[in-house]
């Protein structure tokens, strides 16, 4: 066996790199070995009423992921992009989720939060105050008016006790349900009739969902298991890849999100490229999650079959790059 020498220096920069490490929540927790993905325990009615009574809003239940979301959009904006309106639900509309660690000890929340730029640091330090963690900080977009950033905010415990938590850390912005405006009308013409759905359908090849004037896909990463804190990570708590369609079937906005092992990151890109689709950010979304995820935002402009096809083309790379990553 190899013989290393260590100088006194050199052995007190490990042991102040282990004691930092050892400070942060999430890489304790990846120091224990994890779990063997089972079935996640079923969040409870009882539960589903402790977090609609502390956020003062329903959310909804996803039963096959043992999931409860509630919805956050930021509907007190009026977006823009290069000078032309676009409804909040195309990429402005925030989320809080739920969920139980695989062996029902403890439990998660994960939230994706649209601010503006004002608004980071004040949330930063309520989500601090109420013993919650900041994952990430980033921008979805480019040329978007007002400039939004989207923060990611996660932590563990009961889930009566996350939820009190959660509603405490956004009780006095935006985000809280109650200081939000009231929804408006439902609109006249939907995403139905703005896009060409089985066009798009047959070319994603899986179904959309309409919301308002947008038409809206959101496709988990089946091929991975991917444990985060002992909390299986899925399609509606945060993995997953996604793109929304605006405007008009000739005329159209699309933007979205792909959820990529590292070694795919490159290829992703390189294929986007080639659809004339612009990368808008690469970065993470969660901490201490195994295998690590990276995500990419992308936007586009143009006929939405064409867009359609370039979102395809970024999927098919998904489960298919061998770990050495692309070849250039």
């Amino acid at each position: 066996m190899e013989k290393h020498n260590f100088t006194r220096r050199q052995a007190l920069q490990a042991t102040a790199v282990l004691g930092t490490t050892l400070l942060l929540p999430f890489q304790k927790t990846l120091a224990n070995p994890q779990p063997s993905i089972g079935k996640t325990p079923a969040i409870t009615a009882e539960e589903m009423s402790a977090i609609e009574t502390a956020l003062g809003k329903k959310g909804a239940y996803k039963d096959v992921e043992s999931v409860y979301t509630v919805p956050l959009p930021r509907n007190d904006l009026k977006m823009k992009i290069k000078g032309e309106p676009v409804p909040i639900p195309f990429g402005f509309g925030g989320w809080v989720s739920f969920k139980k660690t695989i062996d029902g000890k403890s439990a998660m929340v994960m939230s994706d939060t649209v601010l503006q730029m004002e608004e980071v640091n004040p949330l930063i330090s309520a989500a601090h105050a109420n013993g919650l963690e900041i994952a990430a900080i980033h921008n979805h977009f480019f040329y978007e008016e007002p400039r939004i950033f989207y923060m990611h905010i996660h932590g563990m415990g009961t889930l009566e006790d996350l939820a009190r938590r959660y509603a405490n850390t956004i009780r006095d912005s935006k985000l809280f349900p109650a200081n939000q405006p009231a929804p408006s009308a439902p609109a006249a013409i939907t995403g139905k009739e703005n896009f060409d759905l089985p066009a798009l359908d047959a070319i994603v090849k899986y179904t959309g969902a309409v919301n308002g004037p947008t038409y809206k896909y959101t496709i988990g990463r089946a091929d991975l298991k991917v444990l985060a804190m002992g909390v299986e990570m899925t399609t509606n708590i945060g993995l997953n890849s996604w793109a929304s369609f605006a405007g008009k079937q000739d005329d159209a906005h699309i933007a979205g999100d792909i959820a990529m092992l590292q070694t795919e990151v490159n290829t992703v890109i390189k294929t986007l490229r080639q659809h004339n689709l612009e990368v808008v950010a690469v970065h993470n979304h969660m901490l201490g999650d195994d295998p690590h995820m990276i995500f990419l935002h992308y936007y586009g402009r143009g006929n939405a079959v064409t867009l359609s096809q370039g979102f395809r083309a970024a999927l098919d790379v998904l489960g298919k790059v061998p770990m050495g990553g692309m070849k250039m």
